[in-house]
């Protein structure tokens, strides 16, 4: 990565000068999974702040998708708990239309997984998303032995030669890990030849793109997959409509994850078409549930919903702000509308939900900011009941594991 002063990025690290750019193998992991740690009786998860702390142990980590493991997207493990009761029960995925009802809606993500991993031999570039100046955010990473760790480096107007010719330029810091950056050439396609999808340490080898898609994703914007879709299998999707329950699509495009560190998410594109906020609206005013399919949708409802929704790209200057589009207001006015634009809009517990009933959703890492949304949802304390069940079924966590239905 060299500086308008010619200085590259290992240079000023006090690291030898050598080339980044080039292929290099993919990022780095041990060829096997080695032993397994024991699981033993796990602890229970504790409340922290409006999160859950709690002990994950290796195991308990989907490192393949389930394919691998001789199973269909359908048949990973289904965890079901219930606010009024309580109650958590087992199921597998496929039982999913037995546990909803006539009338119920399930909103889904239709954003699509980008190839957004350029490996050089010793960074690796995340694309997170793009931005209305045409710019996009980008993630450094530094390649392990075992994977990829945050890099810190970098300064604006550094640029970073990449495989197949091509340029990046870093042109100012969005967060502590984030960049604006500038690519020379058209993303998508970029991407789509040199990219591969996104993965951390618990994943030991490589997977096809295929592998990152959910059946719904028709709208390639994502850097991780909506993984919570992932289970769906068009049979699937045909047995829920034979029962009467509706689908309806929001698109949100997920930016990278923070794996190392509890961080709060970051704003992302979306947008909730009027055909949506008006199947949602009539399915709460008929009795029906709305059941957001990730949080990825929550988090586009509930800003569709807020009576002030935070929709300004972050640290946007004229010209080249996108400035949200709004659609028509639910019934009376409230309710979900039709919206579009960049949200901030963080789902807590002090503020609540007004616009789901229910979440499916996969198993989260310990004090993330997903943790406070489901508290949102469902309350602390069963979604603490909730994890204790998990961890001592041994269900697994990560994109390629098992699912949570709350109701």
């Amino acid at each position: 990565m060299t500086g308008a002063g010619g200085r590259t990025a290992a240079e000023t690290e006090g690291r030898p000068d050598t080339p980044l750019g080039g292929g290099g193998p993919a990022d780095a992991a041990p060829s096997s999974d080695g032993p397994a740690d024991a699981i033993g009786e796990p602890a229970r998860p504790q409340a922290a702040g409006d999160s859950l702390t709690f002990a994950l142990a290796a195991p308990l980590e989907a490192r393949e998708p389930p394919e691998a493991r001789g199973l269909r997207r359908d048949e990973v493990r289904l965890l079901v708990s219930r606010r009024d009761t309580g109650e958590v029960t087992h199921h597998v995925f496929a039982d999913l239309p037995s546990l909803l009802a006539p009338g119920d809606l399930l909103v889904v993500n239709d954003s699509a997984t980008l190839p957004a991993a350029v490996r050089l031999d010793r960074l690796a570039v995340h694309f997170s998303g793009r931005l209305a100046s045409g710019d996009w955010l980008v993630e450094l990473r530094r390649r392990t032995a075992t994977a990829t760790e945050p890099y810190l480096g970098g300064a604006p107007g550094e640029w970073l030669p990449l495989p197949g010719g091509a340029t990046l330029r870093l042109v100012e810091r969005e967060t502590a890990r984030l960049w604006r950056a500038r690519l020379d050439r058209d993303v998508l396609s970029y991407l789509a030849a040199h990219g591969a999808p996104i993965r951390y340490g618990y994943v030991r080898r490589d997977w096809p793109l295929a592998d990152y898609q959910t059946v719904f994703g028709v709208e390639p914007g994502s850097a991780e997959m909506p993984s919570a879709g992932r289970p769906f299998t068009p049979e699937l999707v045909t047995a829920l409509v034979s029962r009467g329950i509706g689908i309806a699509p929001i698109t949100l495009h997920t930016g990278v994850a923070s794996p190392e560190k509890d961080e709060p998410p970051y704003p992302e594109w979306f947008s909730v078409s009027a055909r949506t906020a008006r199947l949602a609206n009539l399915t709460r005013a008929h009795g029906g549930r709305v059941i957001a399919v990730g949080t990825t949708v929550v988090r586009a409802l509930e800003t569709a919903a807020a009576v002030r929704p935070p929709v300004a790209e972050p640290h946007c200057a004229a010209p080249h702000c996108a400035a949200p589009h709004w659609g028509e207001a639910g019934p009376d006015g409230g309710g979900v509308r039709a919206l579009s634009g960049w949200t901030s809009h963080v789902v807590t517990p002090a503020g609540g939900v007004r616009a789901v009933d229910g979440l499916i959703t996969g198993l989260h890492e310990p004090r993330s900011s997903h943790l406070m949304m489901l508290s949102a949802i469902t309350g602390a304390g069963v979604l603490a009941d909730a994890y204790d069940e998990a961890l001592r079924e041994g269900y697994l966590w990560h994109e390629f594991g098992d699912s949570h239905l709350i109701l």
